[in-house]
């Protein structure tokens, strides 16, 4: 059961990791806040907040392999599967604010540009539509967890 504890625990550190570094995006997302260094903290943000993503997804990979219950009894469990549909909707959702603030940084730096406003305001929507599915993501968990 240690080894099992150990890959839940780690599991939940980087579900939390992740809110903590899309949350800071969110509130960095402004046009009113939008500064060259801001665009830097974006990026370097958007970058850790992926490793995390990845680094959620591995966790979770290791619980189905090492952990107590294996993968026969995760496969089995429909509440599962619409919490792994909606944890990769929310990658692919991710990817446009990726995308987006990377090409920021690559302007930022060959001509000082900084974003326009409605680019700004169009990432912030995206980001926040992440923000609002990943709490659905733990009512899930939370249910499955119950045997719902």
């Amino acid at each position: 059961m240690t080894i099992e504890a150990f890959l839940a625990s780690l599991h939940i550190v980087a579900i939390l990791t992740l809110v903590v570094f899309l949350s800071s995006e969110a509130a960095l997302c402004r046009s009113e806040w939008m500064n060259e260094a801001v665009v830097r903290r974006m990026a370097r943000l958007d970058m850790i907040y992926g490793i995390t993503a990845l680094v959620l997804l591995l966790t979770g990979i290791a619980r189905i392999v090492w952990g107590a219950k294996g993968l026969t009894w995760y496969v089995s469990q429909p509440l599962f599967h619409v919490k792994m549909t909606l944890f990769f909707i929310t990658a692919l959702i991710s990817l446009r604010p990726t995308f987006t603030i990377r090409r920021w940084l690559k302007t930022l730096n060959a001509t000082g540009a900084l974003p326009a406003e409605a680019a700004i305001k169009s990432a912030r929507q995206w980001i926040m539509v992440q923000a609002h599915i990943i709490p659905v993501i733990a009512v899930v968990a939370v249910y499955w967890a119950r045997g719902m």
